[in-house]
């Protein structure tokens, strides 16, 4: 299959290098920037409550957010959303609160109960799978809800994503091959972020590219700058579009850099010259977009302003929230690891439960 390298439309100096795509409008893009701004305050947000003990270890999306918005502005309601752990801006388009994604990284299950948050019309995460920490396996999960959708005819699409150290597992080749061979709706996503934790990209394959790797399986395979929403935005969306008209699967590697640490349990500083990073933080994806937006007169310093102050009120909001969530039920430490609960684990939850509500008299 063609490997297509390189969508882009706005460089990193924030000028416009291709014709934008249809529907593509001032409105548009400035709605674009404002979201993205957004995910980048909650991101830090997140931070600093790890970091004072409000939080559980946590994956930062800094640098790298204009792939999972740009893959979340283009998927239809319809769509399936099989997630790694740095698909923030995504999984916030698709309905699911930011005081639920804190939940989540709050160690609190009912932060992969995105149901709870369906109050809109457009909210499309209902079925969507939840973070998926081990390496790679979200990708055969997508592939089985791809088959669903194509033997029962639907016009729907899953999209998955995973980081470039993913793409060395045998979880990632697999489901590949199947969408292949079976023509499925899937589109694979790939942030090429260079560093799998503390492993460069280099010491991960030999393939000129991520989007070599689609050869194999005989799907398309491209590779555009993610660090430009835009061309992420018009990928995914191509892609879909493919998809739905049972044109088969795609493999689309974004090329992008992990600004941050792996997570908050890492020390990136250990294994990362400072040049680089120095360096990558020119190809920043808020950056650009902001200096378009500046260039065209689309934006001023007084909306910055206005944007920072209403963005950092809502997720202020959304962390009240967070915290004042009430602990789960002692039940359910046993209430979701089996569709039926075995008879031996039966008496063990009851009598866990009578151990967790009992109250000693201190008086005695």
């Amino acid at each position: 299959m063609d490997i297509v390298t390189e969508y882009q439309y706005l460089n990193e100096l924030g000028e416009q290098v291709a014709p934008f795509p249809a529907g593509i409008s001032d409105a548009r893009l400035v709605e674009f920037y404002s979201t993205l701004a957004l995910i980048r305050q909650f991101d830090k947000k997140a931070i600093a409550l790890q970091r004072t003990g409000q939080l559980g270890t946590y994956a930062s999306c800094l640098g790298q957010e204009a792939i999972s918005l740009g893959m979340g502005f283009a998927m239809a309601k319809d769509d399936v959303l099989a997630p790694y752990y740095r698909d923030q801006g995504a999984q916030y388009l698709r309905g699911v609160t930011l005081a639920t994604q804190l939940r989540y990284w709050g160690g609190d299950e009912r932060g992969n109960n995105f149901q709870a948050d369906n109050t809109t019309p457009d909210f499309g995460a209902s079925q969507d799978l939840p973070n998926c920490v081990p390496i790679s396996t979200q990708i055969t999960h997508a592939a089985g809800i791809a088959s669903a959708f194509k033997i029962k005819g639907e016009r729907r699409a899953v999209v998955a994503t995973c980081g470039e150290g993913a793409t060395s597992r045998g979880d990632f080749y697999e489901p590949l091959n199947l969408a292949g061979v079976w023509q499925l709706p899937m589109v694979v996503v790939v942030n090429n972020n260079h560093w799998a934790i503390s492993t460069p990209s280099t010491l991960q394959t030999q393939a000129n590219c991520i989007a070599d790797k689609a050869a194999a399986a005989g799907i398309q395979g491209i590779t555009i700058d993610g660090n430009d929403l835009i061309a992420v935005y018009h990928a995914v969306q191509q892609a879909l579009e493919k998809a739905y008209q049972g044109k088969g699967a795609t493999l689309i590697e974004a090329m992008s850099y992990r600004l941050c640490d792996h997570t908050t349990a890492d020390d990136a500083t250990r294994y990362r010259p400072s040049e680089e990073v120095n360096a990558a933080w020119k190809r920043d994806p808020l950056k650009r977009l902001q200096q378009y937006l500046f260039n065209q007169s689309l934006w001023s310093p007084e909306k910055e302003q206005q944007r920072v102050e209403q963005h950092q009120q809502f997720i202020e909001d959304e962390v009240a929230a967070y915290l004042a969530t009430e602990p789960a039920p002692a039940s359910d430490f046993f209430d979701y690891l089996y569709e039926e609960l075995p008879y031996a684990m039966q008496e063990q939850r009851s009598d866990f439960i009578k151990k967790s509500n009992f109250t000693p008299d201190m008086g005695e």
